[in-house]
């Protein structure tokens, strides 16, 4: 094959982004191959209903249903996986492909976050690509951002908002003084949220993408399972209020770092500055911040889902391997990525901000004053509001900086109480 002669691509999956990649293909065909230096063109393509109307011409291409089959197209030089899941079909059609020889690309942030290190082995041994910019951030180039364009720098953190829907339910929360339930069922109806919306906003998604940034920036195995993941469920209209008044908003972040105690990561929700660019993301738009011994901080932000930004990074990376452009995976041969210890975040300082429903008896402050003295916790600020949905009152603490291990004895001090008409809200504070 000649560097002219067309990169090949068989597409598995024509849903939103597989029929966005056909469509931006052939919108922007001959800018493709002017900047790749060839074409690109699609020869080959599976999904699960060959009759569904997408939009698009899919007649011109060759059909086939076998995973395996179209990981060994004999006219396809790389294979894009847009099925979606860690397992089934796509690590299927990945391993075959991979294996064969073929490059890969897909936008499969679950499959990347759960067999990354394997597949990354995989297509060293193959001298085949693997790529994945499109799995974080959709059309956000956050991957060969760290990858590349901050490969100089020691990371010492990377953090951000991860997950679209989260940031479009909470900012509409701020703007709009709604309960999570209600803006939930709008981004539902928005398209924004899924008809089962757990997998976003239970944190899930952002932890897997959590997890690849976290192996590119540390040079690390991707370690999905050390993440500590909590969503934005119990998140009130009352939080983002206080929040506010504290000059700070709620924000669901993903933090990873990397230190003499191991691997730290979190996806929690966490108070902002809004001093903070991350601060000022608004809807369902996607950041991610990078700090580097050099460079400094590096902020990556834009569209975070849709066919338009996820196709655009999925051709991005096909635009690479048309030139010739791809290395490790993470950044550094897969066999010197580190099997770092999980660190513990009792160690951690910080400020914490905890929101209590309690009786509304006498007492009742004392109690949870108590449990904190007790537990070597400082309050810094202790407000009470007005009524709660289930007949009690906010108790809303802010506390001065100190190890979370003394926060979560202190709760676990108070696990049980009758005077607790809830479970407490654990936010952290972004320093």
């Amino acid at each position: 094959m000649t560097a002219s002669s067309p990169l090949r691509v068989a597409l598995a999956g024509l849903g939103t982004v597989g029929a966005g990649v056909v469509r931006l293909l052939d919108a922007n065909g001959a800018l493709v191959a002017r900047r790749a230096g060839r074409p690109v063109e699609i020869v080959a393509v599976s999904a699960r209903d060959r009759a569904r109307d997408r939009g698009v011409d899919i007649a011109r291409f060759d059909w086939v249903d076998d995973m395996n089959v179209l990981a060994r197209h004999p006219q396809a030089d790389v294979v894009v996986e847009l099925i979606g899941g860690s397992d089934g079909p796509a690590l299927t059609l990945a391993r075959a492909a991979l294996t064969a020889g073929k490059g890969l690309v897909t936008a499969n942030k679950a499959m990347i976050a759960h067999h990354g290190l394997e597949l990354a082995t995989l297509a060293e041994g193959a001298n085949a690509a693997l790529k994945f910019e499109a799995a974080v951030a959709g059309g956000v180039p956050v991957i060969k951002g760290l990858r590349d364009g901050a490969a100089a720098n020691e990371i010492s953190r990377v953090y951000g908002i991860l997950n679209g829907t989260c940031n479009f339910i909470l900012t509409r929360m701020e703007s709009d003084g709604r309960d999570f339930a209600d803006v939930l069922a709008e981004a539902q109806a928005l398209g924004f949220a899924e008809a089962d919306p757990g997998f976003d906003i239970d944190g899930i998604d952002a932890a897997h993408k959590l997890s690849i940034l976290a192996s590119l920036a540390f040079g690390t195995q991707p370690a999905f399972a050390g993440v500590a993941i909590s969503g934005i469920r119990h998140v009130l209209a009352a939080d983002i209020v206080e929040a506010a008044a504290l000059g700070y908003r709620i924000r669901l972040l993903g933090i990873a770092e990397a230190g003499h105690g191991g691997l730290f990561q979190r996806v929690h929700p966490h108070l902002v500055p809004l001093s903070h660019p991350l601060a000022h993301v608004a809807g369902a738009t996607n950041a991610v911040v990078a700090e580097g011994n050099f460079v400094g901080r590096l902020l990556f932000q834009g569209a975070g889902a849709g066919d338009g930004p996820t196709a655009s990074a999925v051709v991005a990376d096909l635009i690479d391997i048309a030139r010739g452009e791809f290395g490790p995976a993470y950044a550094m041969p897969a066999a010197t990525l580190v099997a770092g210890a999980i660190a513990d975040s009792g160690d951690r300082r910080g400020r914490a901000y905890l929101r209590f429903a309690v009786a509304d008896k006498v007492g009742v402050l004392a109690e949870i004053a108590a449990a904190m003295r007790d537990a070597g916790v400082s309050i810094e600020t202790l407000m009470q509001r007005g009524a709660h949905a289930d007949n009690g009152v906010l108790v809303v603490m802010v506390t001065h900086e100190g190890p979370e291990r003394s926060v979560a004895h202190a709760l676990e001090k108070l696990r049980g109480s009758p005077s607790l008409v809830d479970e407490p809200l654990w936010m952290h504070m972004l320093v």
